[in-house]
């Protein structure tokens, strides 16, 4: 995995925004197909993928197995975009961190639920990413998951 340091790969910022473009626009396709191969397509074959809640992931099939597995079924399957709220471009580092909303479908009353998350994707060449380490915290993620299951089950 490339750590930053001491890299022999040198990626410009228009590189990393463009595959970072791709790879946002590939998550919301899957979140609107269900089909995360192309997503997970945009990982090397031995990436290194860290969430805090699901442990690590390690090569692009065990991340497509995790994220399809996760997906299937709520609040996952319930996720219907992720916007960017921001993102930071690190020429230097080879990375891209950005803060993505887990946009939840309207539970019915038009309210809107998107806990966040940090992302920091690190570069692999070739517009894939050797790595992605999520940030977030559980507490207040679990938190607008409750809070939507039960606008949910008032509006159902």
């Amino acid at each position: 995995m490339n750590t930053g340091t001491n890299s022999t790969i040198k990626v410009t910022a228009n590189e990393l925004k463009a595959t970072f473009t791709e790879f946002v626009r590939r998550a919301n396709f899957a979140a609107s197909s269900g089909d995360w191969t192309p997503w997970s397509e945009m990982f090397t074959n031995d990436a290194h993928y860290v969430e805090p809640t699901y442990g690590e992931f390690r090569g692009r099939i065990a991340i497509h197995e995790w994220m399809t597995s996760t997906m299937e079924s709520s609040p996952g399957s319930d996720m219907v975009g992720f916007p960017v709220h921001w993102y930071v471009v690190d020429e230097l580092r080879e990375t891209v961190v950005a803060r993505f909303g887990n946009r939840l479908r309207d539970p019915g009353n038009g309210s809107v639920h998107e806990p966040w998350n940090l992302a920091v994707l690190t570069w692999g060449g070739n517009g894939l990413w050797s790595g992605e380490t999520d940030i977030y915290d559980i507490t207040h993620f679990t938190q607008e998951v409750s809070a939507w299951m039960t606008d949910r089950a008032a509006n159902s």
